[in-house]
């Protein structure tokens, strides 16, 4: 995108646009590629879906950062009175009757070969009135007149009309299409569509395929649905939420499997924010996926605050507020990661000009280690002034009791559970400083005491990510990959050797699937063909020192192995109840 364009003139410098004076247009813009036409839709629901509302909206409601930042949370309200829509765009022309989807359909005058599309010039207000009079019909009825007269021997279907059209499309509870004509440029070519999302054959399948479920298998099923459920749709941008935005993602996987070339687009009434799902060329196991929406920058981010100063970037300079675009890697599932609930992590963060379009990169607003611990400092002092959701049904302003600060560092640690098991050793000591000083502070106990059973869930949190850091050394030592070093092999079975060791007495008190997850790791390591061609099967007097090394602490680690597995084994005896809790 060029720094001189403006979204002033975004729709008449649109790509193959023709002008026969600046900001007037001779022709519709026409677009051919879903690269392009992303580009177009960025512009239009930029200015006409967030921008507009923000300064027509009496306290607008902006996003805070950390609702940009993976794992999704649920929604807290629904702002009815500002816009929400779902669109699909398919870079080929439809068929109508073989597609896989319901949608009212539209004609375009170009979506003919030539000959007919001429045939039918005389016909030209007859086939504008009906368009028309088919989107006038899916609209809400108190608006359906001044859509009438707006749109009166106009075309609907052009791009010319997208922008205006978006201030009705906004309004409408089901899908708006877009699809290419016969000469290969996008037009809106069908309304009120039903994306199918198939949830249930979709959530069993994905499931199945991950390890989590079992043919015939109720039990295990119950245990894991909501893992997989919450896994699947933050793979594709959502927490667990509302119908149009679970049948946009699910749509979207279906599409990408279909090798289709897509867009699927979302702006949520209660996220306010605009996602998107489109294929991609670096994006092969999963459309790419990326977020817009309006933000405050924290005040203490100073850096980020002058480079958007400097260049203009602001939408509000006093409250700090920007269009924040966010770019993010979807990850396979992995059951032999600590962190296996990891769907998403941020990409890449671009800041959009209001005026240009242009984006500000290398740009670091909610990926934010000091705002996080900030935050967390905020919780346990009693001063975080947020909202948030406990437990998906209850929403909690606040943090002047401490009923309601356990209740938000529960969200909090359930939130950042992944960040704070991945992050730094100088990051986690701060954090377990701060955690301590509160749930482990005697002046606390008679408040806790009251909270005895939400003290003890919060507690449950915070050991499991105490551990779980523990698990994630092991599972960096398996590859040789220590605190920044690479290790040689007895360096890694001496260090593996002794963190089993010291675990060994503190195992009875880990968590199942962690335990589990370390005696993986240590599987894996024993069964690595270089250990086992060069030093296991190699007989004693053949050996170097270094190989002996080798073999004795491989022997070790066999041992410690075999003793941990007795411990699980004698703590999961039908009479004695399991220590620590299940996730």
């Amino acid at each position: 995108m060029s720094k001189h364009f403006s979204w002033q003139d975004a729709f008449s410098r649109a790509p193959g646009a023709r002008e026969t004076e600046p900001g007037k247009l001779a022709a519709p813009p026409q677009i051919k590629t879903i690269r392009g036409l992303k580009n177009f839709l960025d512009q239009a629901h930029i200015k006409h879906c967030l921008l507009k509302p923000y300064f027509t909206t009496e306290n607008y409601p902006l996003v805070e950062s950390r609702e940009l930042l993976p794992s999704f949370e649920g929604d807290l309200y629904e702002y009815k009175d500002l816009p929400g829509f779902s669109m699909v765009a398919l870079a080929r022309p439809l068929k109508y009757f073989q597609e896989v989807f319901q949608y009212d359909i539209l004609h375009g005058l170009y979506d003919q070969p030539e000959e007919i599309a001429l045939a039918k010039c005389p016909l030209e207000d007859s086939v504008f009135a009906q368009n028309a009079l088919t989107v006038a019909m899916r609209l809400p009825r108190q608006i359906q007149e001044e859509f009438r007269a707006r749109f009166a021997g106009r075309d609907v279907t052009s791009l010319d009309a997208f922008p205006d059209l978006l201030d009705y499309l906004g309004n409408m509870e089901r899908a708006h299409v877009m699809a290419q004509d016969t000469y290969g440029d996008f037009y809106l070519s069908g309304v009120y569509a039903s994306l199918p999302s198939d949830l249930d054959t979709e959530l069993k399948r994905f499931g199945l395929r991950i390890g989590k479920f079992t043919p015939g298998d109720d039990k295990r099923y119950e245990r894991n649905r909501q893992f997989v459920y919450q896994f699947l749709m933050e793979l594709y941008g959502f927490p667990i939420v509302s119908e149009r935005r679970t049948s946009a993602a699910l749509f979207a996987r279906r599409l990408h499997r279909l090798g289709e070339n897509f867009l699927v687009r979302v702006l949520g009434q209660s996220d306010r924010t605009v996602t998107s799902l489109y294929s991609h060329p670096d994006a092969k196991d999963y459309p790419r996926l990326e977020k817009l929406a309006l933000v405050s920058v924290g005040e203490h981010q100073k850096e980020a605050l002058n480079l958007i100063g400097k260049g203009g970037y602001f939408v509000d300079p006093q409250k700090r507020v920007v269009i924040l675009r966010v770019i993010y890697r979807q990850h396979k599932f992995d059951p032999n990661n600590v962190r296996q609930d990891r769907a998403l992590s941020v990409l890449r963060q671009e800041v959009v000009h209001p005026l240009t379009g242009f984006p500000l990169a290398k740009i670091n607003i909610i990926k934010d280690i000091y705002n996080l611990f900030l935050r967390l400092n905020d919780i346990v002092r009693g001063e975080y002034t947020g909202r948030i959701i406990f437990k998906r049904n209850e929403i909690v302003e606040n943090t002047d009791t401490d009923e309601k600060r356990l209740k938000f560092l529960y969200a909090w640690l359930t939130k950042n559970q992944r960040r704070i098991i991945g992050y730094s050793d100088e990051f986690y000591s701060n954090v377990a400083k701060v955690l301590d000083s509160y749930l482990l502070s005697p002046d606390n106990y008679d408040s806790f005491d009251a909270l005895r059973t939400l003290h003890q869930e919060v507690w449950g949190r915070y050991s499991f990510i105490q551990q779980a850091r523990r698990v994630k050394d092991l599972e960096d030592l398996q590859l040789r990959h220590y605190k920044g070093a690479k290790l040689t092999y007895l360096q890694m079975l001496t260090t593996f050797s002794d963190s089993l060791g010291n675990l060994k007495y503190e195992i009875v008190n880990y968590f199942d699937n962690l335990v589990e997850r370390v005696l993986n790791i240590g599987e894996t390591i024993l069964c690595d063909r270089y250990l086992l061609a060069n030093y296991v099967h190699i007989k004693d007097e053949k050996l170097s020192p270094y190989g002996l090394s080798v073999k004795k602490n491989y022997g070790r680690v066999v041992k410690l192995l075999d003793e941990i597995k007795q411990i699980r084994k004698l703590r999961q005896n039908p009479h004695t109840p399991p220590a620590g809790l299940f996730f």
